[in-house]
C-alpha cells in the first residue's frame, strides 16, 4: 500500500518511526524544507487514478491448459503524465502455480491525453466461468517519492472450457464409420437397415443378401450393400452427483466421462444422428437438445465448461423420468453413470425397464487404474490384503455389469484414457448391427 498525508511524508524523509513521535509540520519544513517541497511537488505531479478510463478486450473463452490473452485499454484523460504499476487482479485457479505475481503485474506510462495497452495472459487450471476482480493502479509523481492508489471495477468473463483430449481418436472412428457407411472400398456387407446399392456377388458374401429380382435381370449374380440408417436420436445423460465426484488420476470422474461423450458427440454428429445432452442428479444441471450437427460440439462444449459434480445422492427415478421426456421417440441413451453396486441396484435397476422397454440403452463407467494394480501387487502381507481389496471390487463390478446386460443393456466399463475410443466402439458396433 502506498503511504500518504503525514505518515507518509514523515516516511518519505526518514524522520522519526511512526507512531512514536511526531514533530509537527512547521518543524519539519524548518529542517527539511526543501525536500519537504519536493515531495510535496511529487505528490502534487502524479497523475490522478480514480479519473482514469480503463477498458477491457480479448478472450472470453479458452481450453483449460491453454492461455487466455486479456488486454486492458487505459486512456489518461488528466494533462499529467501517468507513471504507474498496475495489477489486474483474477482469481486463483487462473493462473499456474507460482506464476500468478509475474503475470498479474505491469508497468505502464501514458502521457496525457493519450492511451496504453497491457495485456494479461491467464493460464487456467480449473473449467468454468473466471471473473476479473478489480484492477489496482498505482499512480507515481516524477521523483518517485510518493504515489496516489485506485482500484477500477472492470467486468469481464473468461469461460474455460473442456480440454476434448481424446479428439485424437477422431480420425481412426470417422474411418470406420466411413467404412460403415459404405464410402469406402470395403463395404460392411450383410447386416444393416438402410438398402445402399447393388453389386456382383462374390464368394464369402451372405447368401441373404442376394437381389434375385436383380439378379434376374442380368447374367450375373448381384448382391445388395447396406449403410446404418441416420437421423437416429442420441440422448447422453451425464450423471452429476456424488459418484462423479470420485477422483481416479488427478481428475473427477465427471470430466473423463465428458472427454467420452464430446468424442461420441463429434462422431455421431458425423454420422447424422441428432445428438443430445442431460445432466442431471436431482434436478437438471444442463441440457442441450435440437442443435443443427455444425452446432452441436460448440453447444456441448459450453454448457459442460461449467459443470461441476454435486455432493448429492443422483435421483434415478427423477433421471429416468426426465430421460424419457427429452427422449420421446425411440433413440439410444447413453448413461455415464457409476457401475458402483449399492446406487446400481437401490437406484438405476427398479427404473431401468421404463428406459429398456421403450430406447436402446448404453452404460459407459469409469473404472479406476491403480484398481487393476492393486490387484497385481504382491511382495508383503499388505501388498497381499490390497490385493485381495481390489479383486473383490473388480467383483462387485462385473456382476453389476452383469445385471445390466441381463436387461438388454450394453456395458462400457473403462479407465479414463481407454473409456472415450471403447464408448465411439460400442457405438458403431450397436450401428453396425443394426440397433440403433
Amino acid at each position: 500500500m502506498a503511504l500518504t498525508g503525514r505518515a507518509a511524508l514523515l516516511a518519505a524523509l526518514g524522520s522519526i518511526p511512526i507512531g512514536i513521535l511526531e514533530p509537527s509540520w512547521t518543524g519539519i519544513l524548518a529542517v527539511n524544507g526543501p525536500l519537504a517541497l519536493a515531495c510535496a511537488c511529487d505528490y502534487a505531479l502524479a497523475a490522478p487514478v480514480r479519473r482514469l478510463q480503463l477498458i477491457r478486450s480479448g478472450d472470453s473463452s479458452t481450453r483449460l491448459g491453454d492461455a487466455a490473452d486479456v488486454t486492458l485499454t487505459i486512456t489518461n484523460p488528466s494533462r499529467r503524465p501517468l507513471r504507474a504499476r498496475l495489477r489486474d487482479a483474477w482469481p486463483p485457479s487462473s493462473w499456474q502455480p507460482d506464476t500468478e505475481f509475474a503475470a498479474s503485474r505491469h508497468g505502464l506510462t501514458v502521457p496525457p491525453g493519450e492511451r496504453r495497452r497491457v495485456t494479461t495472459r491467464l493460464r487456467p487450471t480449473r473449467r468454468g466461468d473466471h471473473r476479473a476482480d478489480r484492477v489496482t493502479i498505482r499512480s507515481y509523481g516524477p521523483l518517485g517519492l510518493f504515489s496516489r492508489q485506485g482500484a477500477h471495477e472492470v467486468p469481464w468473463t473468461v469461460r474455460v472450457l473442456p480440454p476434448f483430449t481424446c479428439r485424437k481418436h477422431l480420425p481412426s472412428k470417422l474411418a470406420r464409420l466411413r467404412e460403415l457407411d459404405g464410402r469406402t472400398s470395403a463395404l460392411t456387407r450383410g447386416e444393416g437397415t438402410e438398402f445402399d446399392s447393388l453389386r456382383e456377388y462374390v464368394p464369402g458374401d451372405d447368401t441373404r443378401s442376394i437381389d434375385w429380382r436383380a439378379t434376374a435381370r442380368q447374367s450375373a449374380v448381384a448382391v445388395r450393400t447396406w449403410r446404418p440408417e441416420r437421423d437416429r436420436h442420441i440422448l447422453m445423460v451425464l450423471d452429476t452427483g456424488r459418484t462423479s465426484a470420485g477422483r481416479v488420476g488427478d481428475a473427477p470422474r465427471l470430466d473423463a466421462s465428458m472427454d467420452a461423450a464430446l468424442l461420441l458427440a463429434a462422431l455421431a454428429s458425423r454420422a447424422g444422428d441428432r445428438v443430445a445432452l442431460l445432466a442431471y442428479d436431482r434436478r437438471i444441471r444442463a441440457l442441450v437438445q435440437g442443435r443443427a450437427a455444425g452446432d452441436v460440439l460448440p453447444s456441448l462444449v459450453h454448457a459442460m465448461a461449467t459443470l461441476e459434480p454435486e455432493l448429492v445422492e443422483t435421483d434415478a427415478r427423477g433421471l429416468t423420468a426426465t430421460a424419457l421426456r427429452t427422449a420421446p421417440r425411440r433413440s439410444l441413451i447413453v448413461l455415464l453413470t457409476t457401475l458402483d453396486a449399492a446406487p446400481v441396484e437401490e437406484g438405476l435397476l427398479p427404473v431401468l425397464p421404463q428406459l429398456t422397454q421403450r430406447h436402446t440403452v448404453l452404460v459407459a463407467s469409469v473404472a479406476d487404474p491403480y484398481i487393476a494394480r492393486m490387484a497385481q501387487a504382491r511382495g508383503d502381507t499388505e501388498a497381499v490384503y490390497e490385493a485381495a481389496a481390489a479383486a473383490q471390487a473388480q467383483d462387485e463390478r462385473r456382476r453389476t455389469a452383469e445385471q445390466l446386460r441381463r436387461h438388454g443393456v450394453t456395458v462400457v466399463d473403462a479407465t479414463p484414457e481407454e473409456l472415450a475410443p471403447a464408448l465411439a466402439d460400442a457405438y458403431l458396433a450397436l450401428k453396425a448391427a443394426g440397433r440403433l
